[in-house]
């Protein structure tokens, strides 16, 4: 699918969850469920790039999440993916939670231990994942320097442009498009496949999805 593709059927999701958001704030529970479904595969994924590949572990922080984010929907003031950029922000400040609690670091070579300092593509992304599977490229992601498994997570799995990943992590926009190039750009070489990978930089990636 061509970019313009992609980027009507992320627009179409998202206008389908902001729309799902407000129903849910108005008490429908049903809508509630539907902003569920729309969000929490990406937002599990995120976490089991922060926690580790254990999904029940992923899935336990998620639900502590989700209690907080039904608490809080009230609060809510966006859009769709407004609405996403604010699930991950939770999900990411349980996750900390529970690194703290169990007093175990992110991987090492993915996510280092300034990561809790607390400070997101196109072609690039689907050349690289693709041709693999979930598994697979969690576990790619995970060998990543910390800045670009993070950004990459936040860009492809949860399904963030670069100002909203931007704003979960507290950096610049231009920071998280560079982190998520380089690391998409990683991941395509290390399948040995950099097939249409530019080498000219980050700027393909400032497009909004």
């Amino acid at each position: 699918m061509g970019r313009g593709g992609e980027t009507r059927r992320a627009q179409a999701g998202d206008e389908e969850l902001g729309a799902a958001v407000a129903r849910a704030q108005e008490g429908d529970e049903s809508a509630f469920a539907v902003a569920y479904r729309l969000v929490q595969p990406g937002l599990v994924g995120y976490l089991r790039g922060l926690v580790g590949h254990d999904g029940e572990i992923a899935e336990d922080v998620a639900a502590e999440a989700w209690l907080e984010i039904a608490r809080d929907l009230g609060r809510f003031r966006g859009d769709g993916e407004g609405f996403r950029g604010w699930t991950a922000t939770i999900a990411r400040h349980r996750a900390l939670d529970h690194l703290r609690r169990q007093k175990v670091r992110p991987r090492p070579s993915a996510l280092e231990q300034d990561m809790l300092e607390l400070p997101g593509p196109h072609s690039t992304s689907e050349q690289a994942l693709e041709l693999i599977s979930t598994e697979e490229a969690l576990a790619l992601i995970a060998k990543l320097p910390h800045d670009q498994a993070e950004a990459v997570l936040l860009r492809v799995v949860v399904g963030l442009d670069a100002p909203a990943a931007a704003r979960v992590l507290g950096k610049r926009p231009g920071a998280v498009r560079t982190a998520a190039y380089r690391g998409l750009k990683r991941l395509a070489e290390r399948l040995g496949d950099t097939r249409g990978v530019t080498d000219d930089g980050p700027g393909p990636l400032g497009e909004s999805r």
